[in-house]
């Protein structure tokens, strides 16, 4: 085994130029009121990754052009299509007509555990929220399923970046397979 050198990397990988060409996943993400700047980053980096199809940055969540946003999303504002809403609401509702099933990763009275996400869910809006408070209660209103993921120590969440991509890759892989 060897590790593989950056060019060896980047020729497998979609570029700038053309990434328009390509079919992404039916996923869009809406992030309510997020406060950290460098989560929003890595919110960014980890939407490329995963390839969904946009970004839906809600309230007074920080969207680019920053500089502290670039510095973690490492040019991946660049390549991830978003959007800001300064009403999350309004956002949901532009979603929701476009055909997605809303669904927000959030501890719930009815959440389901992550892994249970099945095709006919998508295309499929995942919402993520804040750091302390997680989704608005007006969102969580709005949407037709809450996801979580199981917690076995004494913290009762993750980072909300965190969380969403172990949520974000465990939702594609169900595309991918």
């Amino acid at each position: 085994m060897r590790k593989l050198a950056h060019e060896e990397i980047k020729s497998k990988r979609k570029n700038l130029t053309d990434i328009k060409k390509h079919k992404r996943f039916p996923v869009v993400v809406l992030c309510d009121n997020i406060r950290s700047i460098y989560n929003v980053g890595s919110i960014f980096r980890t939407s490329d990754g995963a390839f969904i199809e946009k970004l839906y940055l809600c309230g007074y969540t920080p969207h680019p052009p920053r500089k502290e946003i670039d510095k973690v999303a490492l040019g991946a504002t660049l390549s991830v299509p978003y959007e800001y809403y300064k009403n999350p609401i309004e956002a949901l509702e532009k979603i929701k007509e476009m055909g997605y099933k809303l669904c927000a990763l959030e501890q719930t009275d009815r959440s389901i555990d992550y892994k249970e996400i099945k095709i006919e869910d998508f295309p499929l809006c995942l919402v993520i929220g804040n750091e302390i408070s997680g989704v608005s209660n007006e969102i969580i209103e709005r949407c037709e399923m809450s996801i979580e993921i199981p917690m076995y120590g004494v913290k009762q969440s993750l980072n909300v970046s965190v969380s969403y991509g172990i949520a974000i890759f465990e939702l594609i892989s169900k595309l991918t397979h």
